[in-house]
């Protein structure tokens, strides 16, 4: 049985690792993925306050809404991460950094 995650498309940058535990994937997020995954977790939240039409209701919904948004950015700074270590995304600062 084949466990190979990886796409069958050729990455069209430096390849430094073809399948990235999740540390290293983590251990590769730089500063433009943190700002996604705040930025996609405060809108959520927002949106969850601004959906809380009864009082009772509002704190719940922050909570709910801001927990899917906090696993949407982090699974968005992980997809953009393990692109750039699989080589489908651009990756000077990875290729620098890994020395590959």
């Amino acid at each position: 049985m084949n466990t190979d995650i990886t796409a069958s498309a050729k990455p069209g940058y430096p390849v430094i690792d073809r399948n990235p535990p999740f540390t290293k994937t983590v251990a590769n997020f730089n500063t433009l993925d943190y700002l996604q995954l705040t930025t996609i977790t405060g809108i959520s939240v927002t949106a969850g306050s601004l959906s809380g039409i009864k009082p009772n209701i509002r704190g719940p919904s922050v909570v709910t809404f801001g927990m899917i948004g906090l696993l949407g950015g982090f699974m968005y700074a992980y997809q953009n991460s393990c692109g750039r270590l699989m080589g489908f995304f651009p990756n000077e600062g990875e290729v620098a950094r890994y020395k590959k």
